[in-house]
């Protein structure tokens, strides 16, 4: 955990402030030109069985309790708007390319404390977690007035370093949450082994699984000019060389990774959301929400 003490320094409080408005911004702009409240998704909850009778959806049946019983029953589900969102932000040392509000990080945090205002707003139960090679930091899931506060705290108390170790994370994060709900993840995807391992093993425990792929224009564009030396965030290597001798090469491996993350994805019945940092945060939510509002979640 960062020293807390961090959080009185003037450099804190401004980024928190910061955060606050843009966040504050950010959902209540977007908010007024819809007619209902977007709710992420839903989270559905056993009620009770009662006896099957002609008609109903096989799909339903317990057949657990037709071994015990040799009588046929299904299961009844409770909606509950209520929702238990668990952010999860990447913070390691990829995330720090960039200047300004094109730095990976920090778009990432105003990505996560829209979603966090957003949630709240709606009454949910919002909870953090940021990480590298593994949990750094954790804010327990709550819905009270200062969750949004402890959130945007922490948020603007870290930044980013170290490497990646997303399967380890995800395992550790799925332990720690005690029911189902929505994860939202926010990465690079840079330097991380196993992405699907670890996405997997959030779908497993039951969670609805969305990815925010955060890259920054110059990793989606390579538009790079004269001789350049590139320094890897996490690790010691580098490359001299003429960008653009590269540039038809680069584009196409990183073409054909998204293509595979994307389907990835989607076998797993996980939103895609792909984003660059030049994005404006307002259209960044509305492709998020389009997705959660024209899709049924929790699918086992």
């Amino acid at each position: 955990m960062p020293d807390s003490k961090r959080y009185l320094r003037p450099e804190v409080t401004t980024r928190i402030r910061r955060l606050e408005l843009t966040a504050r911004r950010v959902v209540e702009g977007f908010l007024s030109g819809m007619h209902r409240s977007p709710y992420f998704g839903q989270s559905i909850e056993f009620l009770q069985h009662r006896q099957y009778t002609a008609g109903d959806e096989i799909r339903h049946i317990d057949w657990k309790v037709y071994a015990r019983q040799d009588k046929l029953h299904i299961k009844q589900y409770e909606e509950e708007t209520n929702l238990r969102l668990t952010l999860m932000v990447d913070q390691s040392a990829s995330m720090a390319y960039g200047e300004g509000d094109s730095n990976k990080y920090d778009f990432s945090a105003s990505v996560a404390a829209s979603l966090a205002y957003l949630a709240l707003r709606q009454k949910d139960a919002v909870g953090l977690y940021t990480f590298d090679t593994e949990i750094q930091n954790t804010v327990q899931a709550k819905s009270n007035q200062q969750q949004l506060n402890r959130i945007l705290s922490m948020l603007s108390s870290v930044g980013a370093d170290g490497r990646t170790d997303l399967p380890a994370v995800t395992k550790k994060v799925a332990q720690a949450i005690p029911k189902r709900g929505l994860v939202v993840l926010i990465s690079d995807l840079l330097g991380v082994d196993d992405l699907m391992e670890g996405l997997r093993i959030l779908r497993s425990r039951g969670h609805d699984v969305v990815l925010f792929h955060v890259l920054h224009d110059d990793e989606l564009d390579f538009e790079f000019a004269g001789a350049t030396k590139f320094e890897g965030l996490e690790s010691d290597d580098f490359l001299n060389c003429n960008p653009r001798a590269l540039r038809e090469g680069y584009l196409e491996a990183l073409n054909k990774f998204l293509t595979q993350t994307k389907k990835s994805c989607g076998r797993l019945s996980i939103d895609y959301v792909g984003v660059r940092t030049s994005d404006p945060l307002d259209a960044v939510l509305a492709k998020f929400l389009d997705a959660r509002t024209s899709l049924p979640k929790l699918k086992k």
